[in-house]
This record gives C-alpha cells, sequence and structure tokens, in this order.
C-alpha cells in the first residue's frame, strides 16, 4: 500500500510506552487496514514529491539531442553522460550496484543501462582487466526535484557549448515548475 499521507498526530501508548502515529490519507486505505489490522508492518515515511513531468523528461531528451549535434556523438553517448554525472545512483538495500566491463568498453556507449565509470580496475585469473561502473538510475524514474538537478546540469552543459537552452515563455515556466534559476543563451555554434 502507498499513499500520500500527512501525519496528524503522535502520542505514546501508556501501556507499552512506544509511540503510536496516526496519518491522514489522501487515498480510501480502508480495505488495506483490514487486510493488515493485526499483521506486523513494515513502515517507511518520507517526504512526499511530485513525480517529474513528462516535459521535463522530454526537455531533457532535446537537450541531449541538441549537445549530441555540437559534439558529433551520439545521443546514447550524451544521454548517458548527463545521467552520470548529474543523475540518480540505483541502489539495492541502500547499496550501490556496480558492473564491471571490459576496460576497453566506453560506459557512456553502452545502451542496456546508465553507467558512471569508476577508476577502480579488477583483473581476472586470465588477466583482463575489467573498470567497476555505478549504475545510475534511469531519468524516468526521477521525481520532480531529481529531475530538476538532471536539467540544471544538462542545462549548463549546453549552455558552455552556445546552445540555446529554452525561449522565455519556456524558461518562466520551467522556474515555476521545479524552481530553477535558468538563464537565455543565444546559439553561437558553427
Amino acid at each position: 500500500m502507498e499513499t500520500k499521507a500527512r501525519i496528524h498526530d503522535i502520542s505514546i501508548d501508556f501501556e507499552s510506552g512506544k509511540q503510536v502515529i496516526s496519518l491522514v490519507c489522501e487515498k480510501d486505505i480502508r480495505g488495506e487496514y483490514d487486510r493488515l489490522k493485526d499483521k506486523e508492518c513494515r513502515l517507511k515515511v518520507v517526504q512526499y514529491r511530485d513525480g517529474r513531468s513528462l516535459d521535463a523528461n522530454a526537455y531533457f531528451h532535446v537537450l541531449v539531442g541538441k549537445i549530441a549535434e555540437v559534439m558529433d556523438c551520439s545521443k546514447v553517448f550524451i544521454k548517458n553522460k548527463m545521467i552520470a554525472e548529474y543523475g540518480q545512483y540505483e541502489k539495492i538495500n541502500g547499496k550501490l550496484i556496480t558492473i564491471p566491463l571490459d576496460d576497453d568498453i566506453e560506459a557512456y556507449d553502452v545502451e542496456f543501462c546508465h553507467l558512471q565509470p569508476t577508476t577502480q580496475t579488477t583483473i581476472n585469473t586470465a588477466g583482463k582487466i575489467f573498470r567497476i561502473n555505478i549504475v545510475m538510475r534511469g531519468s524516468h524514474t526521477y521525481d520532480t526535484k531529481e529531475m530538476s538537478e538532471l536539467i540544471k546540469g544538462t542545462v549548463q552543459e549546453a549552455k558552455a557549448l552556445g546552445i540555446e537552452t529554452a525561449t522565455p515563455q519556456e524558461i518562466k515556466e520551467m522556474e515555476e515548475r521545479w524552481g530553477l534559476k535558468i538563464e537565455k543563451e543565444k546559439v553561437n555554434h558553427r
């Protein structure tokens, strides 16, 4: 069960001495309550954030395309590079996930996942060198704050290359939506 909620109250149960928390939930959870009522449950309360907008992800991909064109690289390379530099790590049970790749493989060219290369290497019994890469989450999994960080970094990269990042109206909308401060810059390439 997952729902948007607000913490309403906290008290102490005088018999057990344990804390009792009450939540005001956005959706009807009576069915889940009946199902779980006398069972032990795991509770994780985290701050709610809206999911990132499809517009944000689309804008990220537009910037990736423009950067790839100016740098004469593939979109896959630039997308992976931006996610590696400004994105979010994939974690399982709070731990980073790593993948060793042949040292001669460029991690940013890999299409099946997003990787951040490290300086760490390992050698197998045959003497082959493998580079350790950290797995990054795909941008489609980002919340508003995470997407904002990715776009802000990507915008900085685009501006450094003289790429126009958005129209004045688009900038205004993005600033309102994500709290970003993005300055328009003229196209000065090629």
